[in-house]
Parts: structure tokens; sequence; C-alpha cells
């Protein structure tokens, strides 16, 4: 069974920092391909960063230089630092992977819970 568990989400005062953190199990990590996404409220769900297997980094054009997504294949994790946090950023943060399970060869898509971020003084 595939788990995503994120955490470190919470209030945070506008021009702050946050930093996510997503743990993964149950997936072959270092082959999965691992994103962000936030979805604010009565809007649809859009993809924030995305970092691929050997680690490369892709950003929405409009998040580049406050947002920066990284990965620890040790500790099985994917971490989003966001920084000047402003208040359009308040949303819900999920995490997503795109892997195989242990012991099985079919890539499928997974989601975790999400972790609300919200700004705002």
């Amino acid at each position: 069974q595939v788990q995503l568990v994120e955490s470190g989400g919470g209030l945070v005062q506008p021009g702050g920092s946050s930093r996510l953190s997503c743990v993964a199990s149950g997936i072959i990590f270092r082959s999965a391909d691992m994103a962000w996404y936030r979805q604010a409220p009565g809007k649809q769900r859009e993809l924030v960063a995305g970092i691929t297997p050997d680690g490369t980094p892709s950003y929405v054009e409009s998040l580049k230089g406050r947002f920066a997504i990284s990965r620890d294949y040790y500790k099985r994790t994917v971490y989003l630092q966001m920084n000047n946090l402003e208040p359009d950023d308040t949303a819900v943060y999920f995490c997503y992977a795109k892997g195989a399970q242990y012991g099985r060869s079919n890539i499928r898509s997974y989601w975790g819970q999400g972790t609300q971020v919200t700004v705002s003084s």
C-alpha cells in the first residue's frame, strides 16, 4: 500500500516562509516522479512544482524564485520550501507521486491527504 503523508502546513504571516514535507512509503521512491499541487477554496487543483527521479526540479512559472522542491532519497521524503508567502498562496497543498509499488511493475498515480497552508496576518 502506498502512503504519502504531508506535514508542515499551518498559519504563516505574509512574507514568511514554510517548509512542507511528504514522506512516501510503499512506492519505489528512487524511480518515482514526485510533485506538489495546491487547491485554493473555490479553485481547481493546480501544479506547484515537480521533481524527477534524478532530482531535476520544475516549477510553475509564476512561483519560480519563491518556491523550491527537493527530495531526500534516504528519508524517502520530498520537500517544498516556500518563501515570501502571499495571501494568494493560501491553499491545501497535496503531495503527488507517480511510480510503481514494490513488487509490481505498473505505474500509477498517488495522492496524499493534503496539508493546509494559510497565509494571513
